[in-house]
């Protein structure tokens, strides 16, 4: 748990890269709160700009635990992706 606390700093501190590189380990080394981890891989991949990265990685979240806060996240960013495709639409 402690190791995903320093990975959700090294997300909001914008180290996004080393984020994804720890994430993809711990998922390989540790078999604890895999939903929270997916959860911020997804985080991670958002803030790269990663859509559908950050979109399957939230789902494997919510399989995982459909009480994952995955499951705001992954609405909120169809919402949005949702908006700006309409957009294109209309110009």
């Amino acid at each position: 748990m402690e190791q995903l606390k320093t990975i959700k700093e090294l997300i909001n501190q914008g180290d996004v890269a080393e984020a994804i590189r720890q994430l993809d380990e711990y998922l390989i080394t540790d078999s604890t709160d895999r939903d929270e981890a997916f959860y911020l891989l997804g985080n991670a991949y958002r803030k790269q700009g990663n859509w559908q990265l950050a979109l399957n990685n939230y789902q494997y979240a919510i399989d995982l635990n459909p009480d994952s806060p995955a499951r705001e996240a992954y609405r909120m960013a169809m919402d949005i992706l949702n908006f700006f495709n309409k957009d294109m639409y209309n110009q």
